[in-house]
This record gives structure tokens, C-alpha cells and sequence, in this order.
């Protein structure tokens, strides 16, 4: 099986050359890894760390470009373009999740329990996370479970992971961080099981680059809403 983690990244020239290393440390046995990192228009030196990197030269990691930000959804979806694995895993470029944790998230999957694992950051106890980021957290996904009849405890979590055949018939069109909302909607309309597995969480804040806001909770409704009650399935 070979499996494709997806780094979107747009200005992380603090972690980027550090969460490489972490990905690549990952062992997975007889897994084979490829690692495509999307880099959204950085403006800061994200992209002269890659050139500079030791680990440039690896024939397992693969770059590309968005000429200008365009948001995370249309970097994953550059990510998943040039993806070649069976299963594809979305890793965001902040430090805020481990990729020591691939293990757990492919075991589902690997047992054929199902072909969508998220990693929930609330099924167990996690690093302080600010009162009003759980209470968004959990509000947004109470709306997605009403809308589509799940369980999910955290719908917005980064760790989304899922085998190629699961975005058969599916077309993903958010380009922002809306596009966490659509592609839970759109799994769970085509019929997905989404299990999920807790996941260690290591929260940073504004002013260390955190890059959500609460804008983007509206833009979170709106696709919810819009992939619930729009009459096309894709």
C-alpha cells in the first residue's frame, strides 16, 4: 500500500523543515510514503527552507505551487491532483499535530472497517485548548451531525484520512478553511462511514501564526448548509 500525505502550507517557515523531519521519521512498515507539499503563495522564506533543505533531494517528497494564496482547501486539492497513494492523509504544516499518530489513524483502515478516519481531538483529554476555539469546535460539528445524521465529535480536525476510492463522485469546490465542512458534507452524503480515533493536540495561538478565524466559522455553516440542501450530489 503506499500512502500520500498532503502538507498544505502557507507561511511555515517556523515549522515547516521540522514537521518534515517528523514525517518523514514515521515508520510504517511495509508502507510506502510519498510526501507532496503544497505551498500556498508563501510570502515569508517557507519556500527558500525547501530549496534549502537536506531533505530537498528525497525522490519521496514532491513540491508544488500556488503562484498567490489561494486558502487551504485549494492547496489539498493540489495535493490530491498529483497524488499517487491508495490512501490519501492530511497533514497541516503547524506542529499542532503528530505525525507519530499515522499508526492509529490507518488502523481502521488497514482493518477494512472503513476507508475515512478522522482524528478526533476530543476523545481524549489534549493540550489547553482556548474556551471559545471548543465551543466553535463543537457547535460546527453538532450543526454537521444534525444536518447529516452523524456522530462526529470534531468535524474540523486536520487529521482527515481516506482511502482514494472515497472522493469517487465527489467534486470538492471550497478553497478555504470551508473546506473542512464540504468534504465531511460530501463524505457523509455519499454514504461514508467516517470512524474516528483520538489524536494528541498541541494548540498554538494568533500570534505564533494560528491562521483561522471566526469568519471562517460562517463560511463552515454556509458549506454545510449549501452541501445539505443543494440538489446536486458532487
Amino acid at each position: 500500500m503506499k500512502l500520500s500525505i498532503i502538507i498544505p502550507v502557507y507561511n511555515e517557515e517556523q515549522t515547516i523543515s521540522e514537521l518534515v523531519e517528523r514525517v518523514r521519521a514515521v515508520d510504517l512498515g511495509d508502507i510506502e510514503k510519498e510526501i507532496i507539499i503544497a505551498n500556498d503563495g508563501s510570502s515569508d522564506g517557507t519556500r527558500r527552507l525547501i530549496d534549502a533543505s537536506h531533505w530537498a533531494s528525497d525522490p519521496r517528497i514532491k513540491t508544488y505551487d500556488n503562484p498567490i494564496n489561494v486558502g487551504k482547501g485549494g492547496a489539498v486539492r493540489i495535493g490530491l491532483k498529483y497524488a499517487t497513494g491508495d490512501v490519501m492523509l492530511i497533514q497541516d504544516a503547524d506542529l499542532e499535530l503528530d505525525p507519530q499518530e499515522y499508526g492509529g489513524l490507518l488502523a481502521p483502515i488497514l482493518a477494512g472497517r472503513t476507508d475515512v478516519v478522522y482524528g478526533s481531538r476530543f476523545l481524549r483529554p489534549t493540550g489547553p485548548i482556548p474556551l471559545k476555539t471548543r465551543i466553535a469546535n463543537k457547535g460546527l460539528t453538532w450543526f454537521a451531525n444534525i444536518l447529516f445524521g452523524a456522530r462526529l465529535s470534531d468535524m474540523e480536525t486536520a487529521y482527515k484520512v481516506f482511502r482514494r476510492e472515497a472522493l469517487n463522485g465527489i467534486r470538492l469546490r471550497c478553497v478555504g478553511f470551508d473546506f473542512e465542512p464540504e468534504l465531511t458534507a460530501k463524505l457523509l452524503r455519499a454514504g461514508r462511514r467516517i470512524v474516528e480515533v483520538p489524536v494528541r493536540y498541541n494548540p498554538r495561538r494568533i500570534d505564533e501564526g494560528k491562521k483561522i478565524r471566526w469568519t471562517d466559522g460562517i463560511d463552515a455553516v454556509y458549506a454545510l448548509l449549501k452541501c445539505r440542501f443543494s440538489k446536486q450530489t458532487q
